[in-house]
């Protein structure tokens, strides 16, 4: 078996509603943070910090663009928008000497929080940044759907095993 090192992502893109660049653009795919509470009482020795099985707190998106655009003034609208973050990750295979690419996917039901038109400096970027509030996020690495996250209708999938198929059932959404 070759030891394949995941070395970078080489780079990526931003698209609105599937078809217009946003433009240039950094930012960081939302953490999904599990809600907890504490479980303490009689049968537990001392205090646990239980999950809330598949259910998260407020999850973001946040970018920063290099200046404002036509389509990005569409992200001012209030409502949900459908956002694709592509990248292309690089491997390295030491066995061959040889480079390979890998695509990453990450689709994400995203409403704007927040929106900062950025700043007005000669000959600098605007860093024009935007925060947004995800209720769906979809994962794909190497073509394979690895993590699906959806708030309102009661899905937690990873690899595979939907951690929320039987709280949907419990509660009659089957």
């Amino acid at each position: 078996m070759a030891n394949i090192i995941p070395e970078k992502s080489i780079n990526f893109s931003v698209y609105l509603n599937g078809e217009d660049l946003l433009g240039i653009a950094e930012g960081t795919i939302p953490a999904l943070e599990a809600m907890t509470s504490d479980v303490q009482g009689a049968g537990v020795a001392g205090v646990v910090n239980s999950i809330v099985l598949g259910h998260f707190a407020s999850t973001t998106l946040s970018l920063t663009w290099r200046t404002v655009t036509d389509d990005f003034m569409k992200l001012y609208g209030h409502k949900t928008n459908d956002i694709d973050l592509y990248s292309s990750l690089q491997r390295y295979d030491p066995g061959l000497g040889e480079y390979k690419t890998e695509p990453l996917h990450v689709y994400l039901k995203a409403t704007t929080k927040t929106s900062t038109p950025g700043n007005l400096t000669v000959g600098d970027n605007m860093d024009t940044q935007t925060e947004f509030e995800i209720t769906y996020m979809k994962i794909e690495l190497d073509n394979k759907e690895r993590v699906e996250m959806d708030k309102y209708n009661y899905i937690y999938k990873v690899d595979g095993v939907d951690y929320l198929a039987t709280v949907r059932s419990d509660l009659g959404k089957n």
